[in-house]
């Protein structure tokens, strides 16, 4: 469509051109110009046309030559930029104009200076941000060659620097501050005066007097350290001279008021509490050297409650028996039993987790021995309420934290030792030998008391008995005694058989009722009496001997059942009573 356009201007052109040609040679010929001078106008006409047409054609001509020297000059620009900002080329598409490719990488050359400068005016902020962190943090700037193009890849991880840069420095800010906030407050806890130029710009209100770099960091740090350490001294000094103004207090018997008085007036820093508290020390020293006489009593008081405590043996306190029994009040014997205290005083603050777990043992201790002694006591079995259950649970924990606290108190003891390299005495013995020794104890005591349980036994199986004889077969002269019940305590076969002290003689009848001793009081404590047994009154069951026949002799328990199995094998016949009895 294009062409037939371009066609018909041209034809259009000539065709114009040819009008005007006539329409001149008709004015010229109402003119009446002559041949000669027509053709010399007709060529002046001529060579105008050609003119303009040849200055057209130069001047397209020039644009096209300067739309191909721009397309080679875009093309190398194209490249250079592409090599800087670290790009791929962007080759155009094939079959494209001299004049659309003159626009395609027209437009590829701006948007990349664009980007070029973008990225120039970023990394110029970037680097700013970087270089004033690094100097704060006194860090590494991230390094991109001077005059070169950074990549997107350069520039994020520059921007990565900055932010790590600027977390560090928020966590430096939080550590430089809470130095020196601690710095400032131990300071004005003790009363101290800055004295170094370090102390002085700690303490001072300026944000910025310090840079963030480690090395000031670590400086706070140790300064902070040896203001904590002062401070330390200075409540270790302040807590020792309180601890000795209460021992004066509590020697010379101050009243409650004077104490209460001058805490009251105790205030200030540490520095003050501490020159109040040596005031008051000095002049409490001064009124003990009057005293001299009752302030050693009291501290040989205290010695002797600290040695209990330490289960000192007499030959450890043997070393310090002659000061102790020094009658001489000086300064100097007061002087040696302050030293003494203060050494049991160390020595018991150092033992006193291995006390208390000796102590801990020597409480379960005593309450095994009490179970061992309520064992062997039958009265436990008539309590109700589910003591027997209790006693029973008690006694089971008791048995499994002794060997626990035996265990603790061996692997202590080896630790203690091992740092201390002295032996851990209880009352002059070694700990596991003190208690081997009481465990040995013990199992002699109950040796000792099964012997005489046995003793005792032995001397309750010799009570005298009368010999049983048989039943008269002619009738009887008093009622029929019955079997002997059992109780539901007893066990199948077994009897229940009244105390000696029951044996009872009917008089006027041969028969001669007794009872068998036990060396224990049958289960219930009730005495049998008589009871109706199908509307007939029986009396309690008792043995029929026949006096007539066997008079009774004095026999213990133990003849009386020996002869009676030798009867069972021989063709005697017995009642029926003993033989339900035996």
């Amino acid at each position: 469509m294009s062409t037939r356009r371009s066609e018909a201007l041209a034809f259009s052109l000539v065709t114009g051109i040819n009008m005007a040609m006539a329409r001149l040679v008709d004015i010229w010929d109402s003119i009446g110009i002559m041949e000669d001078k027509r053709v010399q106008r007709m060529e002046t006409v001529k060579k105008h046309i050609e003119d303009l047409l040849k200055n057209m054609i130069a001047e397209e001509e020039s644009m096209k030559n300067h739309l191909r020297n721009n397309i080679v000059h875009f093309q190398e620009d194209l490249e250079t930029l592409c090599l800087e900002l670290a790009l791929e080329p962007n080759k155009p598409p094939e079959g494209m104009t001299v004049l659309q490719m003159e626009k395609h990488l027209r437009v590829e050359v701006d948007a990349l200076r664009r980007e070029k400068a973008e990225r120039l005016l970023e990394k110029q902020q970037l680097e700013k941000q970087d270089k004033d962190l690094c100097v704060e943090l006194c860090a590494t700037p991230y390094y991109i060659p001077t005059g070169s193009i950074p990549s997107t890849t350069q520039l994020k991880e520059l921007q990565q620097h900055i932010a790590t840069l600027t977390e560090e420095k928020t966590k430096r800010v939080a550590v430089f501050s809470g130095l020196r906030d601690d710095i400032r407050r131990l300071m004005e806890e003790m009363g101290h005066e800055p004295e170094t130029s370090l102390e002085r710009e700690s303490v001072c209100s300026d944000q910025d007097i310090f840079l963030l770099t480690l090395d000031n960091i670590n400086a706070l740090k140790l300064l902070l350290a040896k203001i904590q350490a002062k401070r330390d001294s200075l409540v270790e000094s302040v807590e020792q001279l309180k601890e000795r103004t209460a021992c004066l207090w509590s020697r010379l018997d101050c009243s409650e008021e004077d104490r209460q008085n001058f805490l009251d007036n105790v205030h200030g820093t540490l520095s003050d509490q501490m020159k109040q508290w040596r005031s008051e020390e000095e002049r409490l020293s001064e009124q003990q050297k009057s005293r001299l006489e009752e302030v050693v009593r009291k501290v040989r008081e205290q010695l002797l409650s600290l040695w209990e405590l330490c289960t000192f043996s007499p030959q450890q306190r043997e070393a310090f028996n002659t000061h102790f029994c020094c009658t001489v009040f000086t300064e100097e014997l007061l002087a040696v039993h302050d030293a003494e205290l203060l050494k049991v005083k160390s020595h018991h603050q150092q033992a006193r987790p291995l006390l208390d777990t000796l102590h801990k043992w020597e409480n379960t201790w005593a309450l095994y021995q009490e179970f061992e002694k309520k064992a062997n006591d039958p009265s436990r079995f008539s309590n109700r309420g589910g003591a027997l259950l209790k006693e029973a649970k008690e006694r089971v924990k008791v048995q499994k934290m002794l060997p626990k606290l035996e265990e603790e108190l061996r692997s202590g003891v080896k630790l203690w030792e091992q740092s201390h390299g002295t032996d851990f005495l209880v009352w002059g013995q070694k700990v596991m030998t003190h208690i081997s020794n009481q465990w040995e104890e013990h199992k002699q005591q109950r040796e000792r008391e099964k012997s005489e349980r046995l003793q005792s036994a032995k001397k309750g199986d010799t009570t005298q008995f009368k010999t049983p004889t048989k039943r008269p077969h002619g009738g009887m002269s008093g009622p029929t005694p019955t079997k002997i019940r059992k109780t539901p305590s007893q066990s199948r076969g077994s009897v229940q058989i009244p105390n000696q002290s029951s044996v009872q003689r009917t008089s006027g009848s041969s028969a001669t009722f007794i009872s068998v001793s036990s060396s224990k009081p049958p289960p219930s404590s009730t005495k049998l009496k008589a009871r109706p047994v199908d509307g007939i009154i029986h009396r309690p069951p008792l043995l029929e001997c026949n006096s007539s026949q066997n008079p009774a002799v004095d026999t213990s328990y133990s003849d009386f059942s020996y002869d009676l199995s030798k009867k069972s094998h021989s063709d005697h016949i017995f009642n029926s009573t003993t033989k339900d009895l035996f």
